[in-house]
């Protein structure tokens, strides 16, 4: 009978260590995902204000050409830009 219990109690410490170790591993995993989502939360976060950032140069750049657009049509077409010709307008190196 004592034989039969060491063996009961060797196979409940085997056990009981593979319970650890699956336990430790799946805390390992947890750990490491919320590592990874934290980084990847800092990663969205960034691009968000790189996105943010861009839009406003956008629209400051859309704002300046229409600028640029009134301006070039409310000018007299004698005293605005000439049209482009092609073969005067060649640079030297042709």
């Amino acid at each position: 009978m004592n034989q039969s219990n060491t063996q009961d109690n060797v196979q409940t410490d085997a056990q009981n260590d593979d319970s650890t170790v699956h336990a430790e591993s799946q805390t390992q995993q947890v750990i490491d995902l919320q590592m990874s989502m934290a980084h990847l939360e800092m990663t969205v976060e960034r691009l968000d204000a790189v996105i943010a950032r861009q839009d406003k140069d956008l629209q400051t750049l859309q704002r300046q050409l229409q600028l640029i657009y009134k301006q070039v049509d409310s000018q007299d077409i004698e005293t605005g830009i000439a049209p482009f010709d092609v073969m005067a307008d060649r640079p030297p190196h042709y």
